[in-house]
């Protein structure tokens, strides 16, 4: 059975350990794994936690084991919400993303967000198919994202609310 339920302190441990996964971290740039001291992730928790409904952080656990996180964060301004989910490999292809992902996508509609939004490496294929059967369509990067001579290596897929 698939829970996913609002990242706790208790689950700071686990998220560090899924950054610190190289395969998990490849395509955003961090193939050897992404390591942040114990100081860190608590800076980091404090920070979901005081932006929440805003930002929110998710832990998924299958059958009680953790297999990944999803997040959004909520542009209030454009009323739009960035999007992510990560996968430790023995998790990917079962249908586990599609759950973390919804269920993330459910919550920034929820809490605000008008459009949610993805921006995958273009060479992970798997990504960008469960964006494409979740209804994310592919479109240029709005000009709010694009910071002045700065070249994204992303490709940026939106979904809007229903």
């Amino acid at each position: 059975m698939i829970e996913i339920r609002e990242t706790a302190v208790e689950d700071i441990k686990n998220v560090q350990w899924l950054w610190a996964d190289g395969d998990v971290m490849k395509f955003v740039g961090f193939p050897e794994g992404l390591v942040e001291t114990d100081e860190e992730m608590r800076d980091w928790f404090r920070w979901i936690e005081s932006g929440r409904p805003s930002i929110n952080h998710y832990s998924i656990f299958e059958d009680g084991k953790y297999c990944g996180e999803s997040f959004y964060e909520i542009d209030r301004e454009h009323k739009s919400a960035s999007l992510d989910i990560k996968l430790f490999g023995f998790a990917r292809g079962r249908g586990i993303a599609n759950a973390g992902l919804s269920h993330a996508i459910r919550e920034a509609f929820r809490n605000g967000a008008e459009t949610v939004w993805v921006d995958p490496n273009p060479e992970n294929e798997k990504a960008i198919a469960l964006y494409t059967r979740l209804g994310f369509c592919r479109k240029d990067f709005p000009d709010h994202l694009i910071e002045e001579k700065e070249q994204y290596s992303s490709i940026y897929m939106e979904l809007r609310k229903a």
